[in-house]
């Protein structure tokens, strides 16, 4: 069985085909600048990568485009799109009316327009990416594995908030968490690398990117995760402020008059460790800064190693008590001194990482000391292949 996994962002398109007998992946990409003139795919296959410059100016088009490298006969995969038996889509929130993987339909659409304000960088994105399938490949079954569907094993004390519970009733405002499926993969991957059944075990898995997020798996369940009713909440993220108290928003507002969707685009787009440094939304370049004495970046990269440090602490009473550290992501799989910096924090827990073992980027490895109480790996995240297996399950 064959499938195509999709993952939409607003102007830019992830994809997988992967053979799900032997969960080989049989071509990757990336579409970027979706909607200009500059855009341009990154096609893998074979070992080779090929860069194509090609101008698309909506989803559509990206995936059509996308779908012919697959059979392109320089390089091609598969004979025809006949061989994709089915497409298994990335999706945001659900909300409390889906909370768990679905074959699409109109009215799993219906739901993903009705919580846009929920996720106003994502779903639209996973709308769009829907709609270009039913295009370019009518009548071909569709899954969608949602962030959130992981989570709702969060108890209900851990996920209302304290404000009037009629808005919970009312507009289903409460915390749903996101990275659902990168927190369940990795913390089952850690079960197999230790040979240790999931259920006895307690983890605290630190999904670090762009986007990023903590989460609390015990005995292979989340319960509780640092983002809430949105993925703008918990950490400071790259571009996205994370936790903050809410009176700040008001006063704000005030005194720069600014409207509701104009607070939404600072929250989402211009805080976050960008925010406080002033530099370039790239966490490459804003850690580099902070080793050059640049005060604001230094400012931004430990108050984002605290806020994680601090998340790690919290779940211990969720958990009453850690075994595992995982760090996965972009950040959290290739950022040597920031995974180094958060777990020094930690040492009155007995965290002791290994500076050697540590000095590596995206590898699969154990990095803490033979001595040390709680154990830190560092494993790749595989969403792609999760999606594909919840998508294969739904259609097989």
């Amino acid at each position: 069985m064959k499938i195509l996994v999709l993952n939409c962002g607003s102007s830019s398109l992830k994809y997988q085909l992967i053979n799900m007998d032997t969960e080989d992946v049989m071509a990757s990409g990336k579409y970027e600048r979706i909607g200009e003139d500059e855009a341009f795919i990154t096609h893998k296959v074979n070992g080779q990568k090929i860069e194509i410059k090609n101008a698309v100016y909506n989803h559509t088009e990206a995936i059509d485009f996308t779908l012919k490298q697959l059979v392109n006969p320089e390089y091609k995969v598969i004979d025809s799109l006949a061989e994709i038996n089915a497409i298994g889509h990335r999706l945001a929130h659900g909300g409390e009316k889906i909370a768990e993987s679905v074959i699409i339909d109109e009215e799993v659409e219906k739901v993903l327009k009705e919580y846009t304000d929920l996720a106003p960088l994502h779903n639209p994105a996973c709308i769009a990416g829907i709609e270009a399938c039913k295009n370019v490949m009518p009548g071909k079954p569709m899954v969608g594995v949602f962030d959130t569907a992981f989570h709702r094993t969060i108890s209900k004390e851990k996920y209302v908030y304290p404000i009037p519970y009629k808005y919970y009733k009312q507009y289903g405002v409460r915390k749903y968490g996101f990275h659902g499926t990168s927190h369940m993969y990795v913390s089952q991957r850690l079960a197999e690398i230790e040979n240790k059944n999931i259920e006895d075990i307690k983890i605290v898995t630190c999904h670090l990117g762009q986007g990023s997020s903590i989460c609390a798996v015990d005995g292979g369940k989340s319960v509780d995760t640092s983002m809430g009713l949105t993925p703008l909440g918990g950490i400071p993220m790259v571009t996205r402020c994370g936790d903050l108290d809410p009176s700040i928003l008001l006063y704000l507002m005030k005194k720069e008059n600014l409207t509701a969707d104009e607070m939404e685009s600072i929250l989402n787009k211009q805080s976050g460790v960008q925010g406080i440094s002033g530099l370039a939304p790239d966490f490459r370049v804003i850690e580099a800064e902070s080793y050059e004495n640049n005060e604001r970046a230094k400012i931004a990269m430990e108050s984002f190693k605290y806020a994680i440090a601090s998340y790690i602490a919290k779940y211990a009473v969720a958990m009453n008590g850690i075994d595992y550290i995982v760090f996965t992501g972009g950040v959290g799989e290739n950022q040597i001194n920031i995974r180094k910096g958060i777990c020094e924090q930690l040492k009155f827990m007995g965290v002791e990482i290994d500076a050697d073992l540590n000095n590596m980027r995206g590898e699969e490895k154990l990095v803490s000391k033979p001595d040390s109480k709680v154990k830190i790996y560092v494993i790749p995240t595989n969403e792609e292949l999760m999606i594909a297996k919840e998508t294969q399950r739904l259609t097989k």
